[in-house]
């Protein structure tokens, strides 16, 4: 019975590993360039995330980490993949051996062997030429693991810098801290301030698993205002070292308890562990394809998955935007929430792979409009940026409430409601402080809401269209054609001579000179539009009203032609950083604007256009190299693109619950749905049955989905 048994055991055993899909994710893919994307070691949705950092500041860092960068200063524990601007990288570790650090070292950093780099889901590896250690990386939800392997065995060191961060701006970022080094049980533990991208704190603990041996600080360097540690350890005839790391918004106590409730937990069991949750979520999507497309769906798969990141401790304890301690509803409350980018296409996504995860996201977004008084729009660590414009969390509520999810539709009500009409007097001078100009001209005009004016004036559109259809569903009919009729808003700035969206004055003259290839962006050179020009911000309106901006145009054939101009007229002189990245005539894929504008054909005269135009968009911004996102991933949004580009539909109205149907590029797919029940994609063709009914281009429904079956293109 044994032999059987073990003989038993075995065969699923290599049968798991045959059926693992995180063989085909390279963590590395992003890396290089604008992607930005870290490739460290995480769990889906984790609190913590391991990473190396190659520099602490500068545009190309904000995630810490460059593909080809010859150094690496460290690796810090808490990181964002795929962002513009750079925060986080808390309790840096760097270990050496030979090289005699002491209090006077200037130079921690070290060359490594880049052939020994290694990364895939929860654990990344790499050897430190310089310092002779391999380092090994994974994680828990909560807790970090550093493992590393010396040369040779006898007495190692360990920098733990607690003044290194990801620099917005040059820093230096802490304003104060304090900590405690208990060496017999190999802990230091603390609690430091920063003001960076938001003003936040982070306590921790590191243990190691073997006593301090001997200690020093490093001599402060100007502005620093916490310390850098140097640890000895004393190995014996052993070659390893291992260190957990916790944090927690709320205090140390919040950190211990996190690092305890995993217990004895071993690194290669938490590896083993980190990589069955991947390969669970992975699952979820099955794809019949060849091997290159295999490792490009699902490592994109993949960083759709990294955010948000749930920052309540162990015990549900957290941090809110203003700092106070609040209990997470639910046990949960999500970060790196980078809504101006994700409620286009990850948010409807999740809806779809990680259904469990969305009452969640709705409550954290609602206890945030509680203690805030408006709803999020891209926060780090719980902390409010106010970064981005519009209110891009009213169409994940939205979205969430159109497709069923057993959320609290009365608070979600109250909240987009107190959004959509409540000043703001503690923003900050470039935010939204006010909704006077809005209500009184019906668009924000250049003279009195100088900077983004057509932008905001769009964007506020897919935020009233989702309160009005919220309010819709809870009977409040007066209340939903309140919020309709201000979501038509950008009717008021359609210039019909050049077709696009243009600025005007409080007196309703339209802005002058105006040339709408002309991109703007607050952080260089201000103006009407964020990151984009007129053409790119002209289809914002079709995220909630597709039928209007194509009658608006003059039908199916005018949306036609529009669409063939905006992809053939050339951008001249582009310029990433306003936007113009990743270019097809006027569309920029790099930035989020841009990214339901071919999908829009759908609802035109000539839908194929729309099939090819998505199509090169994954053949020319897309690759399975380093470089291989053109563009931020922007926390997933790029990646969740390419997802549903790939399996042949789109969120092109993300509050809708609805999705527009395209061409697959796999050869099938197969959805396991949240109740067992499982769709099949496959085929190619004018056609889309779901069950052997057709099924209209612009209008997939969520629901339908869910009924599982087969969703199949043909004549």
């Amino acid at each position: 019975m044994r032999t059987t048994l073990a003989a038993l055991l075995l065969a699923a055993l290599g049968g798991a590993h045959a059926q693992s899909l995180t063989r085909h994710v390279d963590p590395f893919i992003g890396t290089d360039g604008t992607g930005h994307v870290t490739p460290g070691a995480t769990v889906p949705f984790g609190m913590v995330f391991p990473s190396p950092d190659n520099a602490d500041r500068g545009w190309s860092f904000s995630g810490g980490y460059q593909y080809r960068a010859p150094r690496i200063l460290g690796f810090s524990n808490t990181h964002m993949s795929g962002v513009g601007i750079g925060d986080l990288g808390d309790v840096l570790l760097q270990p050496g051996q030979g090289q005699r650090w002491t209090a006077q070292t200037t130079d921690f950093s070290s060359t490594y062997d880049k052939a020994s780099e290694r990364a895939r889901p929860g654990h990344y590896a790499v050897t430190l030429k310089d310092l002779g250690v391999r380092v090994d990386l994974t994680a828990t939800e909560r807790v970090a693991f550093q493992r590393y392997t010396f040369a040779r065995p006898g007495r190692v060191q360990v920098l733990v810098d607690l003044q290194h961060g990801l620099l917005f701006g040059d820093g230096p970022r802490v304003t104060q801290s304090q900590h405690a080094v208990d060496a017999a049980r190999g802990e230091v533990t603390g609690t430091v301030h920063a003001k960076n991208w938001v003003e936040r704190q982070t306590s921790f603990i590191v243990r190691f698993n073997r006593p301090i041996a001997a200690q020093a600080v490093v001599a402060p360097r100007e502005g620093d205002k916490a310390p850098r540690l140097l640890l000895a350890f004393d190995l014996g005839r052993a070659q390893q070292l291992e260190a957990r790391v916790a944090v927690s918004t709320v205090d140390e106590a919040g950190a211990r308890a996190n690092l305890d409730a995993i217990g004895p937990l071993g690194f290669d069991t938490a590896r083993q562990q980190a990589d069955a949750t991947w390969n669970r979520l992975l699952s979820r999507i099955q794809i019949d394809a060849d091997a290159r497309t295999k490792r490009l769906f699902y490592s994109a798969l993949y960083r759709t998955l990294l955010h948000p990141s749930n920052i309540a401790d162990v015990d549900g304890r957290v941090r809110g935007p203003k700092g106070g301690v609040i209990q997470a509803p639910g046990g949960v409350y999500y970060s790196t929430l980078s809504l101006w980018d994700t409620f286009r296409a990850i948010h409807p996504l999740y809806t779809l792979i990680v259904p469990e995860r969305v009452p969640g996201f709705v409550s954290t977004l609602v206890a945030h409009q509680q203690q805030m008084g408006y709803l999020p729009l891209w926060t780090v660590m719980g902390r409010e940026t106010h970064t981005m414009i519009g209110n891009p969390a009213m169409p994940v509520i939205a979205d969430a409430i159109a497709k069923g999810f057993a959320v609290d539709r009365e608070a979600a009500l109250q909240a987009m409601l107190a959004t959509s009409t409540q000043d703001r007097p503690d923003a900050p001078a470039w935010a939204q402080r006010s909704w006077q100009w809005l209500d009184q001209y019906g668009y924000l005009p250049f003279d009195k809401a100088p900077g983004e004016a057509v932008s905001k004036t769009a964007e506020y559109g897919y935020g009233d269209a989702a309160l009005a259809q919220v309010a819709r569903l809870m009977g409040r009919s007066e209340l939903a054609e309140r919020f309709a009729r201000r979501a038509g808003s950008w009717r008021n700035l359609f210039d019909e001579g050049t077709q696009t969206l243009r600025g005007k004055d409080s007196a309703g003259r339209w802005r002058e000179p105006f040339d709408p290839v002309v991109a703007t962006s607050p952080m260089n050179n201000p103006g009407d539009y964020t990151e984009a020009n007129a053409y790119q911000y002209t289809a914002t309106p079709a995220l909630h009203d597709p039928e209007g901006f194509r009658e608006r145009l003059g039908g199916p054939e005018g949306l036609g032609r529009w669409l063939d101009r905006f992809f053939t007229l050339p951008v001249p002189n582009p310029d990433k950083h306003l936007g113009q990245e990743a270019l097809i005539g006027q569309y920029a894929h790099g930035n989020e604007p841009s990214h339901h504008i071919a999908w829009l054909y759908a609802f035109s005269d000539r839908p194929k256009q729309g099939h090819a135009r998505v199509a090169e968009v994954v053949r020319r911004f897309y690759s399975t190299r380093p470089d291989g996102i053109v563009g931020n991933d922007d926390a997933g949004q790029m990646s969740a693109w390419l997802v549903f580009a790939m399996l042949g539909f789109y969120p092109a109205q993300p509050a809708s619950g609805q999705y527009v149907l395209g061409q697959p590029l796999l050869r099938s797919a197969t959805l396991q749905l949240d109740d067992g029940r499982r769709l099949r994609l496959s085929g190619r063709g004018p056609v889309a049955r779901l069950n052997g009914r057709p099924i209209e281009p612009t209008a997939l429904a969520h629901a339908d989905l869910l009924q599982g079956g087969r969703l199949r293109w043909g004549q």
